[in-house]
């Protein structure tokens, strides 16, 4: 498409999730919207993040169905993994999307940009000046300004991240990572590492997690890790917790971790028994840094804090007055669907000072934001966790439901996991739930949406649920905080 030169209402950098998300939103209220992206549409999240690590997992979660509940459902056969057609599927996945966006960008008549987006001068009042370096080499002009720029996976010196054999989880979803491991190393057993774990081991890696806190997915509940463990037991994933990793050599033909106890003092390190781990590659998954450099924050003056851009928490606003920032550059919650929910207050904030555009403010509301992890089975949670909502004060009732007792879950031979419903007992409003089993994050997206709008454990309980689904997971759940489930034995009632 090729741009106009009038003057944009915004310029957006970055189109990820929050980034693509904004411009498509302010076309709908008629602005004119530039939108720079250095790669490729959809950002990180699309291109080398959630949505290739889902299509994968959608065909480790297929294997390991036909693996382990094939027979059952009079299945019989030999079948091998051709992991190169696993990929090549996951590649189309992305570039449908990626296309997607192109085309929903096209339509809504929004100017897309391929460089390196930077903001060189410029005020509220007179508009801002941002030159693009790259596949388009040029200057536009805008009234306000919305970066969206997202974050990387860190690189931590002393694993020798070389993008050989010890890789980022963009390396290993990169559209040429043809390669399946026989032996996997990953370094971090939080959300990525144990998708990631869950994947390879399903296509047949021996995988190894080293984790430097004594839990895996330690922000989960308990009860929930305690299930997760047992399935990466059968699945041969080892985990080992409390590890040190001292560093990390590729050795040609493999990589070989050492490590020691997270307990020992950093003074004792030199004279503490050292452990070693070898494997073909390694993945590092121990977070994401904000890319937030060479966008022209220095000059401006917009304040940061160890990389991330500091906004107002209510507006979005950065310290300089008509330039915003959304997602993970402003390093609060990491998530796609929280970057977009800032992309529209932002959008809002934008237009509404704006004096052409009838757009009323909006502020970000962060009480109710679902998390999800797609391991096999998967793991879904929102609010707080029981440990979190006691030190709170709140006095505590639970609901717990297997997915063992449920109709629809025995049809689907998926009889693994239960949900966890905590609620306060004097208000009966649900305070928060984890779920692990079939379809767990789509069971939190009702409970989400129950929270948001203030409703107890009573008016989910007594809304008809259709039958058989797996949605009667909330409603039984529900229904045995008051012990009063169905399908499971409860107490009495007096």
């Amino acid at each position: 498409m090729m741009p106009s030169s009038e003057l944009y209402d915004i310029a957006i950098i970055g189109s990820g999730p929050g980034g693509y998300h904004s411009a498509i939103r302010a076309a709908q209220f008629g602005a004119k919207i530039a939108l720079i992206e250095k790669n490729n549409l959809g950002g990180t999240c699309l291109n080398l993040g959630c949505i290739p690590a889902k299509a994968l997992y959608a065909s480790a979660d297929f294997i390991q169905k036909l693996r382990e509940k094939g027979e059952d459902h009079g299945i019989l056969c030999d079948f091998k993994l051709d992991f190169s057609k696993a990929i090549a599927r996951k590649n189309k996945v992305v570039k449908d999307l990626t296309d997607g966006i192109a085309r929903l960008e096209s339509a809504w008549k929004n100017d897309v940009y391929k460089g390196y987006g930077k903001i060189i001068n410029g005020s509220a009042n007179n508009g801002f000046e941002i030159s693009i370096e790259g596949e388009d080499n040029k200057k536009i002009k805008a009234k306000r300004v919305i970066i969206a720029t997202g974050s990387t996976p860190v690189l931590i010196p002393v694993f020798n991240i070389d993008h050989d054999r010890i890789l980022t989880t963009d390396d290993v979803l990169h559209p040429n990572f043809t390669t399946l491991p026989k032996k996997l190393l990953i370094i971090g057993a939080g959300i990525a590492g144990c998708e990631f774990a869950n994947i390879f081991a399903s296509f047949g890696s021996k995988v190894t997690m080293l984790e430097y806190l004594p839990s895996p997915l330690a922000s989960e509940e308990p009860v929930i890790v305690k299930e997760i463990k047992k399935k990466f037991d059968s699945l041969g994933i080892e985990i080992l917790v409390s590890q040190n990793v001292l560093s990390i050599v590729n050795t040609g033909s493999g990589v070989k971790a050492t490590t020691i106890s997270a307990d020992v003092p950093k003074e004792q390190i030199e004279t503490v028994e050292k452990s070693n781990f070898e494997a073909d590659y390694c993945l590092v998954t121990i977070g994401r840094a904000k890319e937030s450099g060479d966008l022209g924050l220095e000059d401006l003056k917009i304040e940061t804090q160890r990389g991330a851009i500091k906004v107002d928490p209510k507006t979005l606003e950065t310290s300089v007055k008509g330039i915003f920032a959304i997602g993970d550059v402003t390093g609060g919650i990491m998530l796609a669907h929280v970057a977009r929910h800032e992309g529209d207050v932002a959008v809002a904030n934008v237009l509404a000072s704006l004096d052409e555009f009838n757009v009323k403010e909006k502020s970000t509301d962060y009480r109710v934001i679902p998390a999800t992890i797609f391991t096999s089975p998967n793991i879904g949670s929102v609010g707080l966790r029981r440990k979190i909502a006691k030190d709170l004060g709140h006095d505590l009732i639970f609901g717990r439901f297997p997915y063992a007792s449920l109709g629809k879950a025995k049809c689907m031979g998926e009889e693994d996991g239960f949900i966890l419903i905590i609620a306060d007992k004097k208000t009966n409003k649900i305070l928060g739930a984890s779920c692990i089993g079939a379809e767990a994050p789509e069971l939190i997206s009702e409970i989400s949406l129950a929270m948001q709008h203030g409703l107890t454990v009573h008016d989910v309980a007594t809304t008809i649920h259709s039958h058989p689904t797996i949605s009667e997971m909330v409603l039984e759940g529900m229904e045995d905080v008051y012990g009063m489930a169905i399908q499971k034995k409860g107490r009495p009632i007096h």
